[in-house]
């Protein structure tokens, strides 16, 4: 498997992604990786070449450039040079720590959808309190979806989880504001119609108060929907780690608690980390393309790796194309219906 990395996106590059490679090509013994980025800078870091070879470029997308723009203007950019590398057959997957908008609009440019998806999904794993985590879709690659797409998102999710996360019969929900059928607006009320008649575990509407105690394995709503779910489940678990060791220092007596209660502290911080998941994947185009968090440190990218790895070794996106097909007839030209 040979997989491309933009090294120069993200908040910890190069640094934080030469590492990782180093650590995937000694946990993958058939895994090839090229980094793409300033070799100068790379080099820097890279300690160990094994399988592991350098495509020097000096440009770069940087977060705060406009997506569109930056992909057709810095064509030579590291993320866009990434990509090329699987549009021409040299790397079977990429990953990107960098400008979120960039990679998807460089994926959809060079790579392209599977035939039969209209709209990619954005769909990170997101933990539960028991641990096990659900996969969340969308979270901001398409805003304003249609019922169609909400059928395709689930398929995708449901396979992914089957391959990758290895469940028999993943549980998929549909986000809504409340749990009744009928609940919700026009989108999720035609969604949910579509959704029924699958033959994948359909549970039903979730309500977001729900989803990090796993009620659904697999949870697909509109763009916006899910950005908000994202943006605020991070925001939440961040607020509540600053209060607490605001709160466990503001005193002698809680200093000693905070002592001794350490490990136990380290377990949760650990059990609320993103980072053995990986990355976002970008589904529903011909190759795997995975968006690692911006911030994400050496550990969060080596799983990104595996994750890259797993969804080439198990074929995902054939998997997808397949079952795809086999929905068409429900889904129908998504773009051409009516509002």
């Amino acid at each position: 498997m040979k997989l491309a990395m933009d090294a120069m996106g993200g908040d910890n590059a190069p640094e934080a992604i030469v590492e990782a490679a180093m650590k995937g090509i000694q946990t993958h013994s058939d895994l090839e990786i090229i980094l793409v980025g300033n070799e100068e800078h790379i080099t820097k870091y890279l300690k160990d070449e094994t399988r592991i070879s350098i495509l020097h470029t000096d440009e770069k997308i940087e977060d705060t450039d406009s997506p569109t723009a930056a992909v057709r203007r810095k064509k030579n950019a590291s993320m866009v040079l990434a990509i090329k590398e699987v549009k021409e057959g040299r790397a079977d997957a990429v990953i990107s720590a960098g400008n979120t908008g960039a990679l998807m609009t460089a994926g959809l440019l060079h790579i392209g959808r599977i035939n039969g998806i209209e709209r990619p999904a954005l769909a990170p794993m997101l933990k539960t309190t028991a641990g096990e985590g659900f996969l969340l879709l969308d979270v901001g690659a398409n805003m304003d979806a249609k019922e169609g797409h909400l059928l395709q998102y689930a398929i995708m999710g449901n396979i992914y989880m089957q391959t990758v996360q290895k469940m028999n019969k993943p549980r998929v929900g549909l986000l809504n504001v409340g749990t009744e059928e009928g609940k919700g607006n026009e989108l999720t009320k035609k969604a949910f119609e579509l959704l029924k008649e699958t033959d994948f575990q359909f549970i039903g509407n979730i309500e977001s108060r729900d989803l990090l105690n796993g009620a659904a394995d697999v949870v697909v709503c509109d763009g916006f929907s899910g950005n908000l779910v994202l943006k605020s489940a991070e925001g939440t678990a961040a607020t509540v780690m600053s209060m607490l060791k605001k709160e466990l220092t503001s005193s002698l007596l809680n200093k000693l608690a905070a002592s001794i209660l350490k490990p136990s502290f380290k377990r949760l911080k650990k059990q609320m980390s993103y980072s053995e998941y990986g990355g976002a994947s970008l589904f529903g185009l011909k190759a795997p393309v995975i968006k690692a968090h911006g911030s994400s440190d050496a550990v969060a990218l080596a799983h990104a790796i595996r994750q890259a790895n797993e969804m080439v070794s198990e074929q995902v996106v054939t998997t997808i194309k397949n079952e795809v097909a086999k929905y068409q007839k429900m889904t129908g030209n998504i773009e051409d219906k009516g509002e």
